[in-house]
Protein backbone atom coordinates (compact mmCIF):
# COMPACT_ATOMS: atom_id res chain seq x y z
CA UNK A 1 0.00 0.00 0.00
CA UNK A 2 1.84 3.62 -1.03
CA UNK A 3 1.69 5.46 1.82
CA UNK A 4 -1.11 8.40 -0.06
CA UNK A 5 -3.21 5.16 -0.16
CA UNK A 6 -2.48 4.17 3.97
CA UNK A 7 -2.82 8.01 5.11
CA UNK A 8 -6.28 7.89 3.30
CA UNK A 9 -7.39 4.52 4.67
CA UNK A 10 -6.09 6.11 7.67
CA UNK A 11 -7.80 9.22 7.72
CA UNK A 12 -11.33 7.50 6.82
CA UNK A 13 -10.70 5.46 9.91
CA UNK A 14 -10.94 7.93 11.96
CA UNK A 15 -13.65 9.96 10.47
CA UNK A 16 -15.93 6.75 10.58
CA UNK A 17 -15.31 6.65 14.20
CA UNK A 18 -15.31 10.51 14.94
CA UNK A 19 -18.92 10.19 12.90
CA UNK A 20 -19.80 6.96 15.30
CA UNK A 21 -19.15 9.02 18.37
CA UNK A 22 -20.98 12.14 16.94
CA UNK A 23 -24.22 9.95 16.70
CA UNK A 24 -23.69 8.11 19.61
CA UNK A 25 -23.37 11.15 21.26
CA UNK A 26 -26.64 12.58 19.93
CA UNK A 27 -28.25 9.30 20.85
CA UNK A 28 -26.90 10.01 24.65
CA UNK A 29 -28.36 13.55 24.29
CA UNK A 30 -31.54 12.68 23.32
CA UNK A 31 -33.20 10.94 26.15
CA UNK A 32 -31.23 13.11 28.78
CA UNK A 33 -33.20 16.00 27.07
CA UNK A 34 -36.08 14.66 27.95
CA UNK A 35 -35.44 14.24 32.07
CA UNK A 36 -32.99 16.79 32.65
CA UNK A 37 -35.36 19.98 32.63
CA UNK A 38 -34.11 23.38 31.82
CA UNK A 39 -31.63 23.79 34.89
CA UNK A 40 -30.55 20.03 34.04
CA UNK A 41 -29.72 21.13 30.28
CA UNK A 42 -28.01 23.95 30.99
CA UNK A 43 -25.81 22.97 33.55
CA UNK A 44 -25.00 19.44 31.03
CA UNK A 45 -24.31 22.48 28.33
CA UNK A 46 -22.31 24.44 30.34
CA UNK A 47 -20.58 21.17 31.99
CA UNK A 48 -19.32 20.27 28.73
CA UNK A 49 -18.12 23.45 26.90
CA UNK A 50 -15.89 24.35 30.06
CA UNK A 51 -14.14 20.72 30.05
CA UNK A 52 -13.91 20.49 25.81
CA UNK A 53 -11.77 23.74 26.17
CA UNK A 54 -9.60 22.44 28.76
CA UNK A 55 -9.45 19.32 27.06
CA UNK A 56 -8.72 21.38 23.99
CA UNK A 57 -5.66 23.28 25.52
CA UNK A 58 -4.02 19.99 27.69
CA UNK A 59 -4.51 17.58 24.11
CA UNK A 60 -4.56 19.14 20.65
CA UNK A 61 -1.54 19.94 18.95
CA UNK A 62 0.78 17.48 20.49
CA UNK A 63 -0.70 14.29 19.72
CA UNK A 64 -0.25 15.39 15.84
CA UNK A 65 3.13 16.85 16.74
CA UNK A 66 4.22 13.32 18.36
CA UNK A 67 2.85 11.44 15.59
CA UNK A 68 5.46 13.74 13.14
CA UNK A 69 8.75 12.97 15.87
CA UNK A 70 7.92 9.05 15.94
CA UNK A 71 7.38 9.08 12.36
CA UNK A 72 10.40 10.86 11.14
CA UNK A 73 12.47 8.75 13.77
CA UNK A 74 11.45 5.54 12.72
CA UNK A 75 11.87 6.54 9.29
CA UNK A 76 15.55 7.40 10.23
CA UNK A 77 16.25 3.95 12.21
CA UNK A 78 15.70 6.35 15.50
CA UNK A 79 13.00 4.43 17.55
CA UNK A 80 14.91 4.64 20.77
CA UNK A 81 14.65 8.05 19.93
CA UNK A 82 11.09 7.63 19.26
CA UNK A 83 10.56 5.88 22.52
CA UNK A 84 12.08 8.87 24.69
CA UNK A 85 10.03 11.21 23.17
CA UNK A 86 7.10 8.56 23.54
CA UNK A 87 8.31 9.05 27.68
CA UNK A 88 8.50 12.76 27.83
CA UNK A 89 5.12 13.28 25.57
CA UNK A 90 3.73 11.01 28.91
CA UNK A 91 5.08 13.12 31.96
CA UNK A 92 3.78 16.02 29.79
CA UNK A 93 0.29 14.92 29.69
CA UNK A 94 0.32 13.62 33.23
CA UNK A 95 0.71 16.83 34.10
CA UNK A 96 -1.33 18.94 32.32
CA UNK A 97 -3.88 16.02 33.34
CA UNK A 98 -3.60 17.24 37.03
CA UNK A 99 -3.22 20.83 36.09
CA UNK A 100 -6.22 21.04 34.26
CA UNK A 101 -8.26 18.72 36.77
CA UNK A 102 -7.51 20.90 39.44
CA UNK A 103 -8.35 24.24 37.65
CA UNK A 104 -11.86 22.85 36.26
CA UNK A 105 -13.01 21.91 39.88
CA UNK A 106 -11.62 24.85 42.03
CA UNK A 107 -12.42 27.27 39.51
CA UNK A 108 -16.24 25.63 38.64
CA UNK A 109 -18.06 27.82 41.15
CA UNK A 110 -16.58 30.78 39.98
CA UNK A 111 -17.29 30.34 35.94
CA UNK A 112 -20.93 28.96 37.19
CA UNK A 113 -21.67 32.33 39.02
CA UNK A 114 -20.07 33.95 36.25
CA UNK A 115 -22.25 32.33 33.76
CA UNK A 116 -25.43 32.96 34.85
CA UNK A 117 -25.85 28.80 35.76
CA UNK A 118 -24.57 28.40 39.49
CA UNK A 119 -26.23 25.08 39.48
CA UNK A 120 -23.95 23.67 36.94
CA UNK A 121 -21.18 23.22 39.56
CA UNK A 122 -21.68 19.76 40.32
CA UNK A 123 -22.05 18.42 36.71
CA UNK A 124 -18.40 20.30 35.86
CA UNK A 125 -16.61 19.15 38.81
CA UNK A 126 -18.35 15.28 37.97
CA UNK A 127 -16.75 15.86 34.68
CA UNK A 128 -13.63 17.29 35.88
CA UNK A 129 -11.96 13.75 36.82
CA UNK A 130 -11.67 13.18 32.81
CA UNK A 131 -9.26 15.57 32.35
CA UNK A 132 -7.01 12.99 34.56
CA UNK A 133 -7.07 10.32 31.56
CA UNK A 134 -7.84 12.23 28.03
CA UNK A 135 -4.34 13.60 28.16
CA UNK A 136 -2.90 10.39 28.40
CA UNK A 137 -5.00 8.71 25.94
CA UNK A 138 -5.06 11.47 23.77
CA UNK A 139 -0.56 11.44 23.67
CA UNK A 140 -0.70 6.65 23.41
CA UNK A 141 -3.08 7.64 20.50
CA UNK A 142 -0.67 10.03 18.50
CA UNK A 143 2.43 7.51 19.69
CA UNK A 144 0.65 4.96 17.40
CA UNK A 145 -0.78 6.89 14.56
CA UNK A 146 3.30 7.70 14.27
CA UNK A 147 3.73 4.02 14.22
CA UNK A 148 1.02 3.84 11.23
CA UNK A 149 -1.44 1.98 13.62
CA UNK A 150 -4.45 4.25 13.03
CA UNK A 151 -7.41 1.45 13.96
CA UNK A 152 -6.33 1.92 17.86
CA UNK A 153 -7.66 5.31 17.87
CA UNK A 154 -10.66 4.63 16.07
CA UNK A 155 -11.81 1.67 18.46
CA UNK A 156 -10.76 3.35 21.56
CA UNK A 157 -13.00 6.39 20.31
CA UNK A 158 -15.80 4.26 19.90
CA UNK A 159 -15.14 1.75 23.03
CA UNK A 160 -15.19 5.04 24.84
CA UNK A 161 -18.18 6.54 23.28
CA UNK A 162 -20.18 3.43 23.92
CA UNK A 163 -19.31 3.39 27.82
CA UNK A 164 -19.70 7.04 28.23
CA UNK A 165 -23.36 7.17 26.48
CA UNK A 166 -24.14 3.60 28.45
CA UNK A 167 -23.15 4.65 31.96
CA UNK A 168 -24.07 8.39 31.40
CA UNK A 169 -27.46 7.35 30.67
CA UNK A 170 -27.63 4.62 33.05
CA UNK A 171 -26.51 7.13 36.13
CA UNK A 172 -29.15 9.99 34.62
CA UNK A 173 -32.07 7.77 34.63
CA UNK A 174 -31.28 6.28 38.06
CA UNK A 175 -30.87 9.55 39.57
CA UNK A 176 -34.17 10.48 38.01
CA UNK A 177 -36.08 7.96 39.35
CA UNK A 178 -34.28 8.43 42.80
CA UNK A 179 -36.21 12.22 42.87
CA UNK A 180 -32.90 13.56 42.49
CA UNK A 181 -32.88 17.37 41.10
CA UNK A 182 -31.93 18.06 36.87
CA UNK A 183 -28.48 19.37 38.02
CA UNK A 184 -27.55 16.25 40.09
CA UNK A 185 -28.81 14.31 37.16
CA UNK A 186 -26.81 15.77 34.95
CA UNK A 187 -23.52 15.02 37.15
CA UNK A 188 -24.36 11.48 36.48
CA UNK A 189 -24.57 11.97 33.11
CA UNK A 190 -21.36 13.83 32.64
CA UNK A 191 -19.53 10.97 34.99
CA UNK A 192 -19.93 9.10 31.91
CA UNK A 193 -17.25 10.33 30.37
CA UNK A 194 -15.40 9.67 33.37
CA UNK A 195 -16.04 5.97 32.76
CA UNK A 196 -15.78 6.35 28.86
CA UNK A 197 -12.03 7.49 29.61
CA UNK A 198 -11.01 4.87 31.69
CA UNK A 199 -12.74 2.28 28.98
CA UNK A 200 -10.47 4.12 26.04
CA UNK A 201 -7.19 4.24 28.20
CA UNK A 202 -7.53 0.31 28.63
CA UNK A 203 -7.85 -0.09 24.99
CA UNK A 204 -4.90 2.18 24.39
CA UNK A 205 -2.61 0.40 26.78
CA UNK A 206 -3.73 -2.74 24.96
CA UNK A 207 -2.73 -1.71 21.71
CA UNK A 208 0.58 -0.05 22.93
CA UNK A 209 1.44 -3.31 24.90
CA UNK A 210 1.36 -5.22 21.68
CA UNK A 211 3.09 -2.96 19.74
CA UNK A 212 6.00 -3.22 22.33
CA UNK A 213 5.57 -6.91 22.43
CA UNK A 214 6.30 -6.70 18.69
CA UNK A 215 9.16 -4.28 19.21
CA UNK A 216 10.92 -7.06 21.13
CA UNK A 217 10.29 -9.75 19.29
CA UNK A 218 11.47 -7.98 15.91
CA UNK A 219 14.53 -6.98 17.80
CA UNK A 220 13.74 -2.39 17.36
CA UNK A 221 14.23 -2.44 21.28
CA UNK A 222 17.75 -0.96 21.79
CA UNK A 223 19.89 0.53 24.46
CA UNK A 224 19.70 3.90 24.71
CA UNK A 225 23.74 3.93 25.44
CA UNK A 226 23.88 3.28 21.58
CA UNK A 227 22.82 7.00 20.92
CA UNK A 228 22.73 8.65 23.99
CA UNK A 229 19.84 10.25 25.97
CA UNK A 230 17.87 12.96 24.32
CA UNK A 231 17.31 15.53 27.36
CA UNK A 232 13.74 16.12 27.72
CA UNK A 233 14.47 20.41 27.21
CA UNK A 234 15.43 19.48 23.94
CA UNK A 235 11.76 17.04 23.31
CA UNK A 236 10.10 20.01 24.47
CA UNK A 237 11.26 22.59 23.10
CA UNK A 238 10.49 20.63 20.06
CA UNK A 239 7.18 19.59 20.41
CA UNK A 240 5.87 23.39 21.78
CA UNK A 241 7.29 24.59 18.99
CA UNK A 242 5.12 22.61 16.75
CA UNK A 243 2.31 21.94 19.01
CA UNK A 244 1.44 25.83 20.43
CA UNK A 245 0.10 27.05 16.71
CA UNK A 246 -1.98 23.71 16.50
CA UNK A 247 -3.36 23.97 19.76
CA UNK A 248 -4.02 27.59 19.78
CA UNK A 249 -5.67 26.66 15.89
CA UNK A 250 -7.90 23.81 17.07
CA UNK A 251 -9.08 25.85 19.57
CA UNK A 252 -11.46 28.03 17.51
CA UNK A 253 -14.27 25.45 18.02
CA UNK A 254 -14.58 25.12 21.15
CA UNK A 255 -13.34 28.53 22.33
CA UNK A 256 -16.55 29.43 20.70
CA UNK A 257 -18.86 27.40 21.62
CA UNK A 258 -17.12 28.38 25.34
CA UNK A 259 -17.72 31.85 24.62
CA UNK A 260 -21.64 30.90 23.88
CA UNK A 261 -22.45 29.35 26.90
CA UNK A 262 -20.69 31.93 29.42
CA UNK A 263 -22.17 34.89 27.74
CA UNK A 264 -25.50 33.67 26.55
CA UNK A 265 -27.13 33.90 29.77
CA UNK A 266 -25.65 37.37 30.99
CA UNK A 267 -26.35 38.53 27.41
CA UNK A 268 -30.22 37.71 27.40
CA UNK A 269 -30.77 37.65 30.43
CA UNK A 270 -32.53 41.53 30.27
CA UNK A 271 -34.01 40.15 27.47
CA UNK A 272 -36.39 37.63 27.92
CA UNK A 273 -35.79 36.85 31.72
CA UNK A 274 -33.83 34.78 33.72
CA UNK A 275 -36.02 31.26 33.25
CA UNK A 276 -35.92 31.67 29.38
CA UNK A 277 -32.55 32.61 28.98
CA UNK A 278 -31.87 28.97 30.32
CA UNK A 279 -33.87 27.44 28.32
CA UNK A 280 -32.75 29.30 25.54
CA UNK A 281 -28.92 27.91 26.74
CA UNK A 282 -29.86 24.58 27.10
CA UNK A 283 -31.37 24.46 23.51
CA UNK A 284 -27.99 26.35 22.42
CA UNK A 285 -26.01 23.53 23.75
CA UNK A 286 -27.97 20.05 23.75
CA UNK A 287 -29.56 20.61 20.17
CA UNK A 288 -27.83 22.84 18.00
CA UNK A 289 -24.42 22.53 18.96
CA UNK A 290 -24.74 18.68 18.51
CA UNK A 291 -26.60 18.61 15.34
CA UNK A 292 -24.43 21.42 13.96
CA UNK A 293 -21.55 19.33 14.60
CA UNK A 294 -22.50 16.14 12.48
CA UNK A 295 -21.78 18.31 8.74
CA UNK A 296 -18.11 18.95 9.28
CA UNK A 297 -16.93 15.01 10.02
CA UNK A 298 -17.32 14.11 6.48
CA UNK A 299 -16.22 16.98 4.48
CA UNK A 300 -12.96 18.04 6.72
CA UNK A 301 -11.89 13.89 6.51
CA UNK A 302 -12.36 14.05 2.83
CA UNK A 303 -10.51 16.99 2.49
CA UNK A 304 -7.97 16.43 5.19
CA UNK A 305 -6.61 13.47 3.17
CA UNK A 306 -5.31 15.47 0.53
CA UNK A 307 -3.37 17.84 2.79
CA UNK A 308 -0.16 15.32 2.90
CA UNK A 309 -0.50 15.47 -1.19
CA UNK A 310 -0.13 19.78 -0.64
CA UNK A 311 2.24 19.31 1.87
CA UNK A 312 4.32 17.40 -0.85
CA UNK A 313 3.87 19.21 -3.26
CA UNK A 314 5.21 22.60 -1.44
CA UNK A 315 8.39 21.31 -0.61
CA UNK A 316 9.10 20.14 -4.03
CA UNK A 317 7.92 23.21 -5.06
CA UNK A 318 5.44 21.96 -7.55
CA UNK A 319 3.25 25.18 -7.72
CA UNK A 320 0.87 23.62 -10.68
CA UNK A 321 0.04 20.58 -8.20
CA UNK A 322 0.07 22.59 -5.15
CA UNK A 323 -2.38 25.26 -7.05
CA UNK A 324 -4.62 22.04 -8.61
CA UNK A 325 -4.63 20.45 -4.79
CA UNK A 326 -5.13 23.42 -2.65
CA UNK A 327 -8.66 24.12 -4.80
CA UNK A 328 -9.59 20.27 -4.53
CA UNK A 329 -9.34 20.37 -1.20
CA UNK A 330 -11.38 23.47 -0.43
CA UNK A 331 -13.74 22.13 -3.03
CA UNK A 332 -14.05 19.02 -2.40
CA UNK A 333 -14.99 20.10 2.15
CA UNK A 334 -17.49 22.85 0.33
CA UNK A 335 -19.26 20.36 -2.04
CA UNK A 336 -18.93 17.49 0.29
CA UNK A 337 -20.48 19.28 3.08
CA UNK A 338 -23.20 21.37 1.69
CA UNK A 339 -25.63 18.43 1.28
CA UNK A 340 -25.81 17.32 5.04
CA UNK A 341 -26.32 20.61 6.01
CA UNK A 342 -28.99 21.32 3.63
CA UNK A 343 -31.30 18.10 4.59
CA UNK A 344 -30.59 18.77 8.41
CA UNK A 345 -31.14 23.02 7.88
CA UNK A 346 -34.13 22.88 6.30
CA UNK A 347 -35.92 19.38 8.45
CA UNK A 348 -34.25 21.25 11.39
CA UNK A 349 -38.48 21.63 12.85
CA UNK A 350 -38.88 17.74 12.05
CA UNK A 351 -35.46 16.93 13.62
CA UNK A 352 -36.55 18.82 16.58
CA UNK A 353 -39.52 16.91 16.70
CA UNK A 354 -38.25 13.51 16.33
CA UNK A 355 -35.37 13.97 19.14
CA UNK A 356 -36.34 15.90 21.32
CA UNK A 357 -39.11 17.06 24.37
CA UNK A 358 -40.75 19.62 22.54
CA UNK A 359 -40.15 21.73 18.71
CA UNK A 360 -39.26 24.92 20.53
CA UNK A 361 -35.53 25.96 18.55
CA UNK A 362 -36.05 24.38 15.50
CA UNK A 363 -34.57 28.23 14.12
CA UNK A 364 -32.00 28.04 16.19
CA UNK A 365 -31.25 24.53 15.30
CA UNK A 366 -31.34 25.41 11.45
CA UNK A 367 -29.47 28.82 11.47
CA UNK A 368 -26.19 27.22 13.68
CA UNK A 369 -26.38 24.05 11.09
CA UNK A 370 -26.39 26.63 8.22
CA UNK A 371 -23.35 28.27 9.64
CA UNK A 372 -21.21 25.09 9.83
CA UNK A 373 -20.68 25.65 6.25
CA UNK A 374 -17.97 28.47 7.44
CA UNK A 375 -16.61 26.28 10.04
CA UNK A 376 -15.51 23.55 7.48
CA UNK A 377 -13.73 25.89 5.09
CA UNK A 378 -12.35 27.42 7.78
CA UNK A 379 -11.37 23.82 9.73
CA UNK A 380 -10.18 22.94 5.94
CA UNK A 381 -8.06 26.06 5.30
CA UNK A 382 -6.37 25.71 8.68
CA UNK A 383 -4.80 22.30 7.83
CA UNK A 384 -3.70 23.03 4.64
CA UNK A 385 -1.89 26.33 6.38
CA UNK A 386 -0.52 23.88 8.67
CA UNK A 387 0.07 21.26 5.79
CA UNK A 388 2.44 24.25 3.87
CA UNK A 389 4.62 25.34 7.53
CA UNK A 390 1.99 28.26 7.86
CA UNK A 391 1.48 27.48 11.48
CA UNK A 392 1.52 30.73 13.10
CA UNK A 393 -0.82 32.36 10.32
CA UNK A 394 -3.50 29.98 11.38
CA UNK A 395 -3.13 30.79 14.97
CA UNK A 396 -2.95 34.35 14.66
CA UNK A 397 -6.14 34.34 11.87
CA UNK A 398 -7.94 32.30 15.07
CA UNK A 399 -6.91 34.67 17.46
CA UNK A 400 -9.15 37.36 15.46
CA UNK A 401 -11.54 35.79 14.74
CA UNK A 402 -12.61 34.83 18.22
CA UNK A 403 -12.31 38.64 18.86
CA UNK A 404 -14.79 39.20 16.37
CA UNK A 405 -17.12 36.52 18.11
CA UNK A 406 -16.59 38.43 21.08
CA UNK A 407 -17.14 41.55 19.78
CA UNK A 408 -20.05 40.50 17.79
CA UNK A 409 -22.09 39.26 20.10
CA UNK A 410 -22.18 42.25 22.41
CA UNK A 411 -23.41 44.27 19.53
CA UNK A 412 -25.78 41.79 17.74
CA UNK A 413 -27.40 40.39 20.85
CA UNK A 414 -29.09 43.48 21.89
CA UNK A 415 -30.39 43.32 18.37
CA UNK A 416 -31.75 39.67 17.17
CA UNK A 417 -30.88 38.00 20.69
CA UNK A 418 -29.82 34.05 20.54
CA UNK A 419 -29.83 34.39 16.82
CA UNK A 420 -27.87 37.67 16.55
CA UNK A 421 -25.24 35.27 18.97
CA UNK A 422 -25.51 32.79 16.29
CA UNK A 423 -24.70 35.17 13.56
CA UNK A 424 -21.73 36.18 15.21
CA UNK A 425 -20.47 32.70 15.48
CA UNK A 426 -20.93 32.28 11.54
CA UNK A 427 -18.98 36.00 10.97
CA UNK A 428 -16.33 34.09 13.25
CA UNK A 429 -15.63 31.55 11.23
CA UNK A 430 -16.15 33.44 8.21
CA UNK A 431 -13.64 36.10 9.05
CA UNK A 432 -11.21 33.16 9.77
CA UNK A 433 -11.76 31.79 6.44
CA UNK A 434 -11.19 35.03 4.17
CA UNK A 435 -7.53 35.47 6.41
CA UNK A 436 -6.69 31.99 5.43
CA UNK A 437 -7.50 32.31 1.67
CA UNK A 438 -5.87 35.66 1.38
CA UNK A 439 -3.20 34.15 2.98
CA UNK A 440 -2.94 30.57 0.59
CA UNK A 441 -3.33 32.89 -2.23
CA UNK A 442 -0.06 34.98 -1.43
CA UNK A 443 1.40 31.61 -1.43
CA UNK A 444 -0.14 29.67 -4.41
CA UNK A 445 -3.00 31.53 -6.76
CA UNK A 446 -5.74 28.92 -6.49
CA UNK A 447 -10.20 29.90 -7.08
CA UNK A 448 -12.58 27.87 -5.06
CA UNK A 449 -15.01 27.84 -7.54
CA UNK A 450 -14.50 30.13 -10.19
CA UNK A 451 -16.94 30.66 -12.82
CA UNK A 452 -18.72 27.50 -10.86
CA UNK A 453 -20.29 29.93 -8.00
CA UNK A 454 -23.26 30.31 -10.11
CA UNK A 455 -24.24 26.82 -10.52
CA UNK A 456 -23.08 26.05 -7.42
CA UNK A 457 -26.10 28.59 -5.66
CA UNK A 458 -28.66 27.95 -8.20
CA UNK A 459 -28.49 24.26 -6.62
CA UNK A 460 -28.50 25.24 -3.13
CA UNK A 461 -31.33 27.91 -3.39
CA UNK A 462 -33.09 24.96 -5.38
CA UNK A 463 -32.51 22.58 -2.75
CA UNK A 464 -33.22 24.50 0.15
CA UNK A 465 -36.82 25.23 -2.11
CA UNK A 466 -37.07 21.23 -2.44
CA UNK A 467 -36.03 20.64 1.33
CA UNK A 468 -38.45 23.34 2.78
CA UNK A 469 -40.84 22.63 1.09
CA UNK A 470 -40.79 18.88 1.47
CA UNK A 471 -40.59 19.60 5.10
CA UNK A 472 -43.44 21.81 5.25
CA UNK A 473 -45.45 19.48 3.64
CA UNK A 474 -44.56 15.93 5.63
CA UNK A 475 -45.19 17.70 8.68
CA UNK A 476 -49.02 17.87 7.52
CA UNK A 477 -48.96 13.74 8.78
CA UNK A 478 -48.67 14.91 12.52
CA UNK A 479 -52.75 14.72 12.27
CA UNK A 480 -52.95 11.45 10.81
CA UNK A 481 -50.53 9.59 12.76
CA UNK A 482 -48.78 9.60 15.49
CA UNK A 483 -46.01 13.22 15.76
CA UNK A 484 -43.00 11.38 15.91
CA UNK A 485 -43.92 8.99 13.37
CA UNK A 486 -44.71 11.97 10.87
CA UNK A 487 -41.54 13.66 11.39
CA UNK A 488 -39.28 10.70 10.73
CA UNK A 489 -40.88 9.94 7.49
CA UNK A 490 -40.40 13.60 6.68
CA UNK A 491 -36.76 13.51 8.24
CA UNK A 492 -36.51 10.50 5.62
CA UNK A 493 -38.04 12.21 2.60
CA UNK A 494 -35.90 15.52 3.20
CA UNK A 495 -32.69 13.21 3.13
CA UNK A 496 -33.66 11.44 0.53
CA UNK A 497 -34.46 13.98 -1.88
CA UNK A 498 -31.87 16.61 -0.91
CA UNK A 499 -29.15 14.15 -0.88
CA UNK A 500 -30.24 12.51 -4.04
CA UNK A 501 -30.49 15.49 -5.74
CA UNK A 502 -27.65 17.30 -4.82
CA UNK A 503 -25.02 15.35 -7.39
CA UNK A 504 -27.18 15.28 -10.08
CA UNK A 505 -27.93 19.42 -10.27
CA UNK A 506 -23.68 19.94 -9.72
CA UNK A 507 -23.23 17.46 -12.37
CA UNK A 508 -25.81 18.91 -14.35
CA UNK A 509 -24.62 22.77 -13.71
CA UNK A 510 -21.27 21.72 -14.57
CA UNK A 511 -20.00 22.94 -11.08
CA UNK A 512 -18.20 19.33 -11.25
CA UNK A 513 -16.94 18.66 -14.34
CA UNK A 514 -15.55 15.28 -15.67
CA UNK A 515 -12.19 15.99 -16.74
CA UNK A 516 -11.42 16.68 -13.11
CA UNK A 517 -13.27 12.97 -11.28
CA UNK A 518 -9.58 11.59 -11.36
CA UNK A 519 -8.48 14.19 -8.64
CA UNK A 520 -11.15 14.08 -6.16
CA UNK A 521 -11.01 11.38 -3.55
CA UNK A 522 -12.20 7.31 -3.93
CA UNK A 523 -15.87 7.83 -2.16
CA UNK A 524 -16.88 10.63 -4.09
CA UNK A 525 -15.60 9.26 -7.59
CA UNK A 526 -17.66 6.11 -6.73
CA UNK A 527 -20.97 8.50 -6.10
CA UNK A 528 -20.13 11.28 -8.95
CA UNK A 529 -18.90 8.68 -11.79
CA UNK A 530 -22.34 7.02 -12.67
CA UNK A 531 -24.09 10.31 -12.38
CA UNK A 532 -21.47 11.78 -15.40
CA UNK A 533 -23.53 10.47 -18.60
CA UNK A 534 -25.43 13.86 -17.83
CA UNK A 535 -23.09 15.91 -19.16
CA UNK A 536 -22.59 16.16 -22.51
CA UNK A 537 -19.57 18.03 -24.77
CA UNK A 538 -16.56 16.05 -23.83
CA UNK A 539 -13.60 17.77 -21.87
CA UNK A 540 -14.31 21.37 -19.96
CA UNK A 541 -12.20 23.96 -18.50
CA UNK A 542 -12.34 23.97 -14.94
Amino acid sequence: MSKKESFVKGTLILAGAALIARVLGLFQRVPLEHILGDIGNASYSQANAAYFMLLTLATAGIPSTLSKMVSERHALNRPEEARRVYQAALLFAGAAGVVMFVLLFVLAPYYAAASGVPESVVAIRALAPALLLFPLIAIIRGYLQGRNIMIAGGVSQVIEQIVRVATGIVLAFLLFNWGYSGEQIAAGATFGAVLGGVAALVVMLVYSMKLSRKDQTEGKEKAEKESGRLPFKRIYAEIFKLSIPIVLTALAVPAVNFIDNSILKPLLTGQIGSGQATYILGILGNRAQMIAGIPPILAIALSQSLVPIISAAYARKDQEHLQRQVTLAMRVAVLSGMPIILALGTAAYSVNGLLFSTRDGSSIVALLTFATIFQITMMTSNSILLGVGKANLSMVHVAIGILVKLAASYVLAQFWGIYGIIIATGLCFLVITLLNVRAMKQIVPFSLMGSRWGGFLVTIVALSGIGYGLNQAGIQMVDLMPARVAFFLTCCIVGVAVVALYPILLIALRVVRKDELAGYPAPLRKVLSPLMRLQRGGRQVG
